[in-house]
C-alpha cells in the first residue's frame, strides 16, 4: 500500500471529489466497478456537492451510503 497520498493513515475520510479508484476501493462495501461507477458520476456532473449526493451513484442504496457517509467528505 505505499504510494504518494497525503495520509500517512487510514484515519481521514476520502474525498469524494479528489479519490482516485484505488482509493475509493479501500472503503468498506466498493469494489472496483462501483469505485469506476463513483468517478463515471464525477466525470459526468461535477464535484459532489455533499456527501448524500453519493446516493445518486447507480448501486449505492440508502445502507451502503449509511455505512460510507463517516468515511467520506467532500
Amino acid at each position: 500500500m505505499s504510494g504518494d497520498g497525503k495520509g500517512s493513515g487510514a484515519k481521514g475520510p476520502v474525498d469524494l471529489n479528489a479519490a482516485t479508484e484505488e482509493q475509493l476501493v479501500g472503503l468498506p462495501g466498493i469494489g472496483p466497478v462501483m469505485a469506476k461507477a463513483i468517478v463515471a458520476w464525477r466525470q459526468a456532473n461535477g464535484r459532489f456537492a455533499n456527501v448524500d449526493q453519493l446516493g445518486e451513484v447507480d448501486g449505492i442504496g440508502p445502507g451502503r451510503l449509511q455505512k460510507l457517509r463517516e468515511l467520506v467528505k467532500v
